[in-house]
């Protein structure tokens, strides 16, 4: 059994957690507290990976400052901007323990939830958090819907969510799925082949906040474009030439 239930909160054997960030300056700190303040309550074992993906403005430096103060503190630096994919690959690569959870570096989410996906992680390969309500811009929320829509439709996914970055998941399911993308498709294909390999999924609701500071690069006409290309490529080549079911569960533990 990965985690063991109380009457108060579920506790893993270990986790890893990592934040990518790129212009998060003004909130990657605060994120990191809160972490630091629940993990403790969810594991006895347990690391921060904070994935600077060549960030132009100070997160860089903080997050050296935040790993400097704390040995559980780890970071990588991307001499180049990777991409969203790019820096979920690089977080799940550098993970070490039983578990993975990550979430975005830009404090729209509330890290303290993560307890809400530890209760339910006894039967589950991936818990997976789904937005109550999204915090965000009207304009932002219609693009969300289309996108998460056009995804559902292509991969034929079963989940209320497609994008939402609050997931804990098993870091030998993790082994067994090579990711690609290294934009935020990868979400895309993260969830086609976790269904494909027939994962277990369980998902919870979370709530959703809007930013504090900085601003979304997804929600723009060119990055809306490149994407919606870069699903119909997934959509080729894991539905058409591969199919899902290109990888293999790992043994139950």
């Amino acid at each position: 059994m990965e985690a063991t239930s109380d009457r108060r909160v579920a506790r893993l054997r270990s986790i890893s957690v990592f934040f990518p960030v790129y212009n998060d300056a003004l909130t990657i700190e605060s994120l990191v507290t809160a972490a630091k303040e629940v993990l403790p309550q969810v594991s006895d074992d347990w690391e921060i990976i904070l994935v600077d993906d060549c960030s132009p403005d100070a997160s860089g430096a903080i997050a050296d400052r935040l790993a400097a103060a704390d040995r559980r503190i780890r970071v990588i630096h991307h001499e180049r901007n990777r991409g969203y994919g790019g820096a979920l690959k690089s977080g799940f690569a550098a993970a070490t323990k039983e578990w993975i959870f990550y979430t975005d570096g830009d404090g729209q989410y509330d890290v303290r939830e993560l307890k809400a996906l530890v209760a339910r992680s006894d039967d589950a390969d991936l818990v997976n958090g789904y937005k109550i309500r999204r915090g965000d811009r009207l304009y932002r929320k219609v693009t969300g819907a289309i996108y998460h829509l056009t995804a559902k439709t292509l991969f034929g996914l079963r989940v209320r969510d497609v994008d939402c970055d609050f997931r804990l998941i098993r870091k030998a399911v993790v082994d067994a799925m090579p990711l690609e993308a290294d934009s935020g498709v990868i979400c895309a294909e993260m969830m086609t082949k976790l269904h494909g390999i027939g994962a277990r999924i369980v998902e919870v609701p979370v709530h959703h906040y809007p930013r504090r500071a900085g601003r979304s690069q997804f929600f723009r006409p060119g990055r809306i474009m490149r994407t919606l290309a870069g699903l119909a490529a997934q959509w080729w080549r894991l539905i058409i030439c591969e199919g899902k079911r290109r990888v293999r569960m790992p043994p139950r533990i």
